[in-house]
Order: C-alpha cells, then sequence, then structure tokens
C-alpha cells in the first residue's frame, strides 16, 4: 500500500532484480551444462571428450571433425583414417599411437604429445603443431604443408617422404629428426 492512494501497488524494482538473478542463474546452469564434456559420447563430430581417458581404443576411421579432445589421454588408441580435421586436440596425449592416414587438417596439436606415435602418410596440412612432442614418431609419407613447427620436438622422428611444410620438397629417405 502506498500512503498517496491507498492502493496495493507492485514493487517493480524487487521484481526487477529477483528476475534478473533467475535469468542469470539459469544462464549459469545451461552454459554450464554445455561446457561439460561426456566422455562416454559415441566419436561423432563435434563430440566434447576434454579432459577424457581412452587408453588402447579402437576409433579406426572415426568421424571426429570439429572434435574438442583438448587435454585428453588417448595413449595407445588407434585413430588410423579417422577424420580430425580442425579437431582441438591441445596437450592431449596420444603415445604411441596409431594416427596412421588419419585426416589431421588445421587441427589444434599445439601442446600434444605424440611421442612414438605412427603418423605414416597423415595429412597434417595447416596443423598447429607448435611446441608438440614428436620424438620417434613415425611421420613417413605424412603431409606437413602449412603446419606450424615453432618449437616441435623431432628428436627421433622419421620423416622420409614427408612433404614438408612448404609444399614444394620431400624429406630424403632416411631423415631422421630433420627434413633433408
Amino acid at each position: 500500500m502506498t500512503e498517496r492512494t491507498g492502493t496495493m501497488e507492485p514493487n517493480f524494482g524487487l521484481f526487477r532484480r529477483v528476475f534478473g538473478i533467475t535469468i542469470a542463474a539459469c544462464a549459469v546452469l545451461i552454459f554450464a551444462t554445455s561446457a561439460k564434456a561426456d566422455c562416454a559420447d559415441p566419436p561423432q563430430p563435434k563430440v566434447d571428450w576434454m579432459k577424457c581417458v581412452f587408453p588402447h581404443r579402437d576409433f579406426n576411421k572415426a568421424d571426429l571433425r570439429g572434435a574438442r579432445l583438448k587435454d585428453g589421454r588417448f595413449i595407445r588408441s588407434d585413430f588410423s583414417g579417422a577424420n580430425l580435421e580442425a579437431a582441438d586436440m591441445r596437450r592431449a596425449k596420444f603415445m604411441d599411437g596409431i594416427l596412421t592416414k588419419a585426416r589431421l587438417v588445421k587441427a589444434r596439436l599445439n601442446g600434444a604429445d605424440l611421442t612414438g606415435a605412427d603418423l605414416r602418410e597423415a595429412d597434417l596440412s595447416g596443423s598447429n603443431l607448435s611446441r608438440t612432442q614428436l620424438q620417434h614418431a613415425d611421420l613417413r609419407g605424412a603431409n606437413l604443408t602449412g603446419a606450424n613447427m615453432r618449437e616441435t620436438q623431432l628428436r627421433g622422428a622419421d620423416l622420409s617422404g614427408a612433404l614438408w611444410t612448404d609444399g614444394k620438397h620431400y624429406c630424403a629417405e632416411g631423415s631422421i629428426g630433420q627434413c633433408k
């Protein structure tokens, strides 16, 4: 009730505050739910497997275009022939993984660990491999055209027949640790 009119008038200020808080809480719930990775989701384009652990799993020929694998652990898993185009694989672990003929075009692999991985004939064109660990990886026949290789660790990696980052020349047979 107001003193002037003696009638009940709604308190719009309080209503606005409660409504605003309700909307903000709903937004937080929506964003928190959509940002959460579900490691039980099947392989599919844009799947969110951030921080998931899949050792010794078979993802042979899986379509994982645009997938979010950031900070995941896929040690000794098989991704041969898989499509990982534009996947976010930053800081993920693929040690001793099989990525033969995998399509990693424009994938973000910066900071990933692919030590000992089999990347024979993989297409890594346009991918970000900065600070990636590729020690003792098999990159024979891989396509590295336009790949960002800044601070990439290649010690012991076999680059024989790989198409180098300039997209013009192939690494000589016996190119270990560097493209000759």
